[in-house]
């Protein structure tokens, strides 16, 4: 099959993935499955079909699922207990109600390490609303601080599914990803802040939620802070610690390495912090702590499956050859890592999940690598923060993050489309450049 035909059908398959999922409502597991099925019957030998399906499911669960699991597991008991209320308390509390807007972002920032940012978001959403109230600030201000703190980490940061799977795809070090996403996402978020808040003063007709502010929990006694935190440093601590191990001691027999090299495996750390947020329960019985488990792994199935469905479609994809096809046409032009960055721009704009934007574009782009200067540990781990900045790329209408956002907050959705709409668009150029210009010194 020609180069054409091959490039043809991928983009099809893609439109329809985009139209199955936002025209038809088809569920994203069944729209992905039918599309791969179809587009590796048209492109594939026979006698692969199943078999690149199979692994591109299977591939992508397995590097990701502990993860997933465990993080959601976390977030859950978190959320229950009543931690990330202590944790927004306490910075409340040392930022005062004046910088409250930085306080909730912050928050937002701590707590979406390990969190979703649909459920960071939905969880944190009433104190987005009283630290309005209580501080006589925009409500889209206020909620959209929350929502790009929480998107910010979501987009380029190790468990979140998006960055995990690609991360697999095109083998870049997790934990080195960590270290260098935190970093890469402070801008991102800080850009989003100052963006709503010049667009909010600018604009000073915003709306205000059509129901009543929930107030800040006074009659529930919340867990102290410093187990709160537990659950989430000291797993972040311990990957980071093996990773920066491995930059000093290639050959892993010095003495750290020894001791964090099993602690600081990703599953391994984040089980510990399962361990840690267990400590919050106020009854630490089997049957509280089964409850918990049986939300998050509820919590955490479907994300499962749509994640790894998206990874069998991204391995059909990469099957066919379209990487190499496209990668060959850009040798030589030295436009890099605005590869990655577009494609995840498009991917996301079009069918509105950052998940499979990132994903996807990852499995155009592996084949790609040596063609576009970027096969090396740095420029993989580069290129996985263009991916994840291109991801963040428009969060419009057909996002669920969107209608998340709105709902909670209970914006107009003419306001989310003013303020937050464009402060991804904003905080997703900021953090591309950001790495674009990092890029000139190390690669």
């Amino acid at each position: 099959m020609s180069a054409a035909a091959i490039s043809l059908l991928v983009l099809v398959s893609i439109i329809l993935i985009i139209i199955l999922t936002t025209r038809l409502k088809l569920h994203a597991f069944i729209a992905l499955f039918i599309v791969s099925l179809l587009l590796a019957f048209v492109t594939l030998p026979a006698g692969t079909v199943i078999k690149t399906i199979k692994e591109g499911f299977g591939s992508t669960m397995a590097s990701i699922g502990f993860l997933i699991i465990l993080g959601a597991i976390i977030g859950i008991t978190l959320d229950k207990t009543g931690g990330t209320m202590s944790i927004a308390g306490f910075i409340l509390s040392k930022t005062g109600e004046k910088r409250s807007a930085a306080a909730l972002g912050l928050t937002g920032f701590i707590t979406g390490l390990p969190i979703f940012c649909d459920s960071g978001f939905i969880i944190l959403s009433g104190l987005a609303k009283s630290f309005s109230r209580k501080s006589a600030v925009a409500l889209p201000f206020m909620a959209t601080v929350l929502a790009t703190s929480l998107y910010s980490v979501h987009c380029l940061i190790p468990p979140h599914p998006g960055a995990l799977a690609a991360t697999g795809i095109i083998d870049a070090n997790i934990g080195y990803l960590i270290i260098i996403g935190v970093l890469f996402a402070v801008p991102g978020a800080l850009s989003a802040y100052f963006w709503s808040r010049w667009i909010t003063r600018r604009n000073g007709t915003f709306n205000d939620a059509d129901d009543k502010p929930d107030e800040l929990p006074v009659d529930r006694e919340l867990p102290p802070v410093l187990l709160s935190f537990l659950p989430i440093v000291v797993p972040l601590l311990l990957i980071t610690i093996k990773s920066l191990a491995g930059l000093f001691d290639k050959s892993g027999e010095g003495m750290i390495s020894r001791i964090f090299y099993f602690p600081g495996e990703p599953v391994i750390a984040l089980f510990i912090g399962v361990l840690l947020s267990l400590l919050l329960l106020k009854k630490k019985s089997i049957g509280e702590m089964n409850s918990l488990f049986t939300d998050a792994i509820v919590k955490a199935g479907p994300i499962l499956i749509i994640t790894a469905a998206g990874g069998m479609f991204g391995m059909v994809i990469k099957s066919t050859g379209i990487g190499e096809i496209i990668g060959k046409s850009l040798a030589g032009t030295s436009i890099g890592l605005l590869v990655p960055f577009l494609i995840a721009v498009v991917m996301k704009t079009a069918q509105g999940s950052s998940t499979v934007a990132i994903i996807t574009t990852a499995s155009f782009v592996a084949p790609m690598l040596t063609m576009l200067g970027l096969d090396t540990e740095w420029g993989r781990l580069l290129t996985m923060l263009a991916m994840g900045s291109g991801s963040m790329i428009a969060s419009h209408a057909n996002d669920s993050y969107f209608w998340v956002v709105t709902n909670f907050s209970g914006m107009k959705v003419n306001d989310s489309l003013k303020v937050y709409t464009t402060s991804t668009i904003v905080m997703g150029i900021t953090v591309f450049a950001c790495v674009w210009v990092f890029s000139f010194f190390i690669l």
